[in-house]
């Protein structure tokens, strides 16, 4: 017998902006709701299959039978079946049975189910994502933090594999778990935001969590939503805001999935040269359909208002944009202009933009991780661009690592692959990212990719994080990369925490930290980090010693700081231009003792008033070798990085 009984969440007007692609909200009606019909409890069930010739909800309450809970059809041609199902709680697990055209039955999982079972062909579950918040405070005061005139500095976090108790692969911490070390964690190593890998419900573990079949759901391989909400609302509580990756780009094969969800192609674009990923063997969200833009932006707004997202990485927006992406000559289809722009694609990340910015204001940031030198990405949609908030800088992440596995010698003939983002570097908005992939599939870990002996290996490194910190624009550690781990990154175990026992991995773990606060505490490194007024080449041209000089500047007239790197191993003599008046001290030495370094100290030991570098006045000091160090005008009070640890919260 069946019990479903009519029931709607839907207005005409919902209907209408739906199919518009214009519903942004769309997790409040679809799904399955709690809710009350002639005095009786149940759930409310809704899904677009508009290719279906029947659709019936089973599950664990009636034994997965198909016969006994059909839901019925709207009037209205949008494709929407629903119905109320009478007796229904919390933990109820259930999935759609959809007969296609064809008389299959295909059982899929509810694309808007808050929670779904932790397996390959994972049930949805019943539930909520009530959470009594408690981040009132961090909400009202965001926009100070998630401005791009703040220092933005992200902690980059695989959450199966940042700590583990255990090195058993099915076994994982809780969020609430994660929390009690993560939170400190985060907070005493100064970085602002974290970043995390994808939360949204994956299948395989291999993925990383790319491979999303449940889009509205947190993983459950870490708890509840509610566990999740606590984490994010405990970091908020500890002045740290949360970024979320978000792929809105493909959705893989698995048959509980999106791929054909009525028997059509619903989600994906039917023709397989813009529906089918070569690379990853995944679907392509078809941006052309309005009821998927709908999907799609209604899901970052999920996350952004339930979840408190302060904001969201978009992956693989290059795949998204460029119709020959991964694609030989005769495998792909120009746009109607000819062009290679998946102009479709654009339009929906426009819309994305507009309508999340519309609804956070500047609370929320998106970042986009973009390979190519798509324009105008992170210029405002009312201007003729994307409307990003930033992008990832991939041309100098690629240049920086190539520039740094050079042997000391050869680094002369690769001089000016340190100084080749000044070219473009305000083109956009950039985030400069050190990411997971830089660390995986044969890459060797940021620590091997230095050359020389361990000694020279550290030294290498420190010096291109003070280059990386006090570069323009904001910043992204991908996690064990803070300490040195020396293994590429294996998501199916923890970080190899112990190697903090020997003193060349404290040592770089210490020196991030207070790099990070330097440039959280120092305007200087940030107010001006998206504008040309904040930098400044003295020297950019030493080809022969392999020595790098810039300014960076704050709005104050005397807010400068010089950054000098010597990424030779030789200690240097070294004189250098700069303006009348000026006289400098070092607050920071990445070859100081303190880092494990080898304690040479570069004092300021010559100031002359005489031309020098187009300067009207110069200053010697000896560089330590493979070094950054940092230099600021003099103040009444001696200034040392032990002053800047007096700001810790």
């Amino acid at each position: 017998m069946n019990s479903v009984k009519t029931y709607t969440l839907f207005t005409d007007q919902d209907i209408y902006l739906f199919k518009e692609g214009k519903h942004y909200k769309l997790y409040d009606k679809f799904g399955a709701h709690s809710a009350e019909k002639d005095g009786i409890e149940g759930v409310y069930f809704s899904v677009w299959a508009p290719n279906a010739k029947k659709v019936s909800v089973i599950g664990n309450f009636n034994n997965w039978n198909d016969k006994d809970h059909i839901l019925f059809p709207r009037w209205d041609e949008s494709g929407i079946w629903e119905g109320f199902i009478a007796g229904l709680t919390w933990g109820t697990l259930y999935k759609y049975a959809i007969e296609t055209p064809r008389g299959e039955i295909l059982e899929k999982s509810d694309p808007y189910a808050l929670s779904w079972e932790q397996n390959l062909q994972a049930a949805s579950m019943v539930s909520t994502t009530w959470y009594e918040w408690r981040d009132k405070n961090w909400l009202e005061n965001r926009w100070k933090k998630n401005s791009l005139k703040a220092p933005i500095s992200v902690y980059e976090i695989h959450l199966a594999s940042w700590v583990r108790e255990s090195d058993d692969q099915k076994k994982f911490l809780n969020y609430r778990d994660i929390a009690k070390k993560l939170v400190p964690y985060v907070k005493e190593m100064g970085f602002t935001h974290v970043e995390f890998m994808p939360v949204m419900e994956y299948p395989y573990d291999p993925s990383w969590g790319y491979q999303i079949t449940g889009f509205y759901a947190a993983t459950s391989r870490f708890g509840s939503p509610q566990d999740l909400m606590f984490l994010i609302d405990e970091l908020h509580n500890n002045d740290i805001g949360v970024i979320l990756d978000w792929v809105p780009s493909h959705f893989p094969g698995d048959a509980n999935g999106l791929h054909r969800f009525d028997g059509s192609f619903l989600y994906e674009h039917e023709d397989p040269r813009k529906g089918f990923h070569p690379d990853w063997k995944s679907y392509i969200f078809n941006y052309g359909r309005n009821e998927v833009k709908s999907f799609l932006i209604s899901n970052a707004m999920f996350w952004l208002e339930r979840y408190h997202a302060d904001g969201l990485r978009v992956d693989a927006v290059t795949s998204m944009l460029h119709l020959d992406y991964s694609r030989n000559e005769g495998e792909w289809e120009p746009n109607i202009h000819g062009g290679n722009v998946n102009l479709e694609a654009e339009v929906f990340l426009q819309e994305f933009n507009t309508a999340v910015y519309k609804e956070f204001g500047d609370n929320i940031m998106t970042i986009a991780e973009e390979s190519s030198d798509f324009p105008m990405l992170t210029k405002p949609v009312h201007d003729g661009g994307v409307g990003f908030g930033m992008k990832w800088m991939m041309g100098w992440m690629h240049d920086t690592l190539d520039y740094f596995k050079e042997e000391p010698e050869n680094r002369k003939f690769h001089h000016h692959k340190l100084t080749f983002a000044s070219m473009y570097m305000y083109n956009e908005n950039y985030m400069m990212p050190l990411s997971h992939d830089e660390v995986v599939h044969g890459k060797a870990s940021l620590i091997y990719k230095m050359p020389g002996d361990e000694w020279q290996k550290f030294a290498n490194l420190r010096a291109l994080y003070v280059y990386m910190f006090t570069h323009p624009g904001a910043k992204l550690l991908f996690m064990g990369d803070e300490f040195g781990q020396t293994g590429e990154w294996n998501f199916r175990k923890s970080l190899d925490w112990d190697l903090l026992k020997y003193p060349v991995h404290k040592g770089l773990q210490t020196l991030v930290k207070d790099l990070n606060h330097i440039y959280r505490y120092e305007s200087a490194f940030y107010e001006n980090q998206f504008n040309p007024n904040g930098f400044e080449w003295l020297q950019a041209d030493d080809v022969d010693n392999s020595v790098f000089v810039y300014l960076r500047k704050g709005k104050k007239r005397d807010d400068v700081f010089m950054v000098i790197l010597n990424l030779t191993p030789k200690v240097l003599d070294y004189k250098i231009g700069v303006n009348a008046g000026t006289h400098w001290e070092v607050i920071f030495n990445s070859d100081d003792e303190r880092y494990a370094g080898s304690a040479l100290k570069p004092n300021v030991f010559k100031e002359q008033y005489e031309d020098y570098m187009h300067h009207p006045k110069s200053i010697s000091l000896n560089l330590p070798p493979l070094a950054g160090i940092i230099l600021k005008q003099k103040r009444d009070k001696k200034y040392k990085i032990q002053r800047i640890k007096q700001h810790k919260r």
